[in-house]
């Protein structure tokens, strides 16, 4: 089962209001959990991840996912015109990090030129660091994340200026 498999999985499983799926197949077996049960973890989901029939278990909690506040009926006016920007958005749920390690420097600051191509960060999956690379050419204008702060699937990691 590929990771995408796997997170797609996840989200399923948090949005359906099932408390527990188990998926066994050839040499794995996911256990996901959720927290709509009365169990230590509610609130949160927990995916337990055997890679082979008698590996023992992993238990990797998963960030509920967040809430959404209300937006003001009028913008602030410190804020510019975000439309005209695009948005690296992150392709996975993990741990968001600007640099390859600590004391490194960062992949990208704002004011910074990018590619097609060009690595932004890095999100840590599962004890896996990928690498996300820019789909675009311009400027970064806005970094929207803390860095080793947790990320959802989807969720707008930076603004490019495309112009």
């Amino acid at each position: 089962m590929e990771l995408k498999e796997i997170q797609d999985l996840i989200k399923f499983v948090a949005k359906s209001g099932v408390s527990e799926v188990e998926l066994e197949s050839k040499g794995f077996k996911i256990v996901i959990k959720t927290g709509n049960g009365n169990d230590a973890y509610r609130g949160e989901t927990t995916v337990i991840h055997a890679a082979a029939p008698l590996a023992a278990p992993i238990a990797m909690p998963v960030a509920p996912a967040p809430v959404i506040a209300a937006a003001p009926s009028s913008p602030a006016p410190s804020v510019s015109n975000e439309s005209k920007y695009i948005a690296i958005k992150s392709p996975m749920i993990g741990t968001f990090y600007r640099s390859a390690g600590p004391g490194k420097p960062v992949f990208v600051n704002v004011g910074d030129e990018i590619k097609p191509g060009k690595t932004t960060c890095i999100i840590e999956a599962m004890k896996l660091f990928n690498e996300i690379e820019s789909e675009v050419s311009g400027k970064i204008v806005k970094v929207l994340v803390e860095d080793s702060s947790p990320v959802e699937y989807d969720q707008p990691l930076f603004l490019v200026d495309p112009s």
